[in-house]
């Protein structure tokens, strides 16, 4: 027996404003159908004024570790996921930790866009395994709302704020919790999806622009191929896993992905209806409906995956 990653517990928190397509009709020059046909979206949640980053994890983190029935105090490590931090520093990670009265362990922020809980998972098996971490809260926390160009209804249509986490523990285990990790970046292809401020080149926060016919492209390769990679290196085939929890940008890029790897449909839990892109949120966020309602159940094989800004990409395959 190897020491692994095992899910102990899993919470999401979503704000209470909901922005339909129809409330963006009249300024964007849209409409509800062209929405939902071309990224499958048909609302998005919205921070409220004043509500943060860290208030949205901090909610996630309370819920997780009520589902695992453990306290702050079980806790050695806390990575938070993220793009849109409160601050430039000190970490929200650190804010969380302070919240959650953690006194001892250490925290800190992960930035890999909308794969940054992917990575997340790979960082927090890897200290596990090593024994550098014992019990781990691992938070995707967003709110994409304030860099989006609200005049830009190419993009701002996209994405929804929430927050995610799962908490991870180790444990000696041959055949549960993280199996395989898999992850890439591609850095010629930054431009394609990108913000264009920040504090050393412009000094500003910047807004988020995309050419999303180029992002739709390779994200639909990539992420198969990452896929594909990680079963590959598990030794699994993907025809065994039971559930595939995909970051939720567009629902054509999650049927495209399905097409490619022969899955069936029913297969891939989706949120993007109701959650739009949460970015670094949105696995956890996904994760959390499907085992709420049911569908995935402890011992079911299931295979997470994103793709972001970067680009960056990859997969974890899990049993829960």
């Amino acid at each position: 027996m190897m020491k692994r990653a095992v899910i102990k517990g899993i919470g999401g928190y979503l704000p209470e404003h909901i922005l339909k397509n129809e409330d963006l009709d009249a300024s964007l020059n849209t409409s509800d159908e062209w929405i939902k046909e071309r990224t499958g979206i048909h609302q998005r949640h919205i921070a409220a004024e004043g509500q943060v980053t860290s208030d949205l994890g901090y909610e996630a983190a309370c819920r997780a570790l009520d589902n695992a029935g453990m306290t702050a105090k079980d806790v050695d490590l806390i990575v938070v996921a993220t793009s849109t931090p409160d601050y430039t520093f000190p970490s929200t990670a650190t804010i969380i930790q302070e919240r959650l009265g953690m006194r001892h362990g250490a925290a800190f922020d992960l930035q890999a866009v909308c794969s940054g809980f992917l990575y997340g998972v790979n960082v927090v098996s890897s200290m596990i395994q090593s024994g550098a971490a014992k019990t781990v809260l691992l938070i995707g926390a967003e709110t994409f709302s304030r860099i989006l160009d609200w005049e830009d209804r190419s993009t701002c249509v996209l994405f929804g704020d929430g927050a995610g986490a799962i908490i991870f523990q180790a444990e000696d285990t041959d055949n549960n919790g993280v199996l395989e990790c898999f992850m890439r970046s591609d850095g010629r292809y930054r431009e394609m999806l990108f913000v264009d401020g920040g504090p050393s080149k412009t000094q500003t926060v910047g807004k988020l622009r995309m050419l999303g016919n180029q992002v739709f492209k390779h994200a639909v390769t990539e992420i198969a191929d990452a896929m594909q990679s990680c079963a590959d290196k598990a030794g699994i085939a993907v025809s065994e896993i039971d559930w595939f929890v995909p970051h939720q940008a567009n629902q054509r890029i999650l049927n495209g992905v399905a097409r490619r790897l022969k899955i069936e449909r029913e297969q891939v839990v989706s949120t993007v209806a109701l959650h739009a892109n949460t970015s670094a949120a949105s696995v956890p966020l996904a994760m959390l409906s499907a085992v709420e309602d049911g569908r995935i159940k402890r011992g079911d094989l299931v295979m997470l995956e994103a793709f972001g800004g970067g680009f960056t990409w990859g997969a974890a395959l899990l049993r829960y």
